[in-house]
């Protein structure tokens, strides 16, 4: 497996590290919940220690590992299997998290090579993945590494707001009626 230095090891996650996984990925989910992310970490251990299991299950968990074994940090990688004809095979990378301490150290940066590498084994031609919009550390970190926007995806809050066509017309009814046909 591909490491920045000697101290730094970057393998596939075994079971027993399914709880520090899941523990590290609540831990990312506050990160993200400051940056507009929607999922409730804690209400959601259980279905990650879950997703993550799979991921370990089929290969598609890795954890960095630095001296004494201690965890910095974890991907989480699959190949998309989806009911569409692609021109590509994609890889997903999930989740790629670094705990605070540990960032700037490279161990982000092994984590995605490995992921990488391991795709590329697999027959991926191209990795996708998500950052939040406002995390713009993270998407600086992805571009540095190559990574392009070929989607965006766009959020409007419904909370408390008419919609438009209610503000128009006064009503809750939809009007599928043009302005010329009134």
């Amino acid at each position: 497996m591909t490491t920045t230095d000697t101290d730094l090891r970057i393998e596939f996650a075994t079971e027993t590290d399914l709880e520090t996984l899941a523990d590290d990925w609540i831990a990312l989910a506050r990160e993200q919940e400051e940056l507009g992310s929607h999922i409730v970490p804690d209400a959601n251990r259980e279905a990650i220690r879950d997703v993550l299991a799979a991921h370990q299950f089929n290969d598609g968990l890795l954890v960095a590992r630095i001296p004494a074994d201690e965890t910095a940090g974890f991907a989480s990688f699959s190949i998309e299997r989806g009911m569409f004809t692609l021109d590509s095979t994609r890889g997903v990378l999930s989740n790629l998290y670094v705990k605070p301490p540990y960032r700037d150290r490279g161990i982000g940066t092994a984590l995605l090579e490995e992921v990488e590498h391991t795709l590329t084994e697999r027959g991926a031609t191209v990795v996708i993945l998500e950052a939040m919009a406002a995390n713009e550390a993270a998407r600086r970190f992805y571009r540095r590494h190559g990574y392009d926007t070929y989607r965006v995806a766009m959020e409007r809050s419904l909370e408390g707001e008419e919609s438009d066509s209610q503000a128009e017309t006064g009503s809750g009814k939809n009007d599928t009626h043009s302005k010329e046909d009134r």
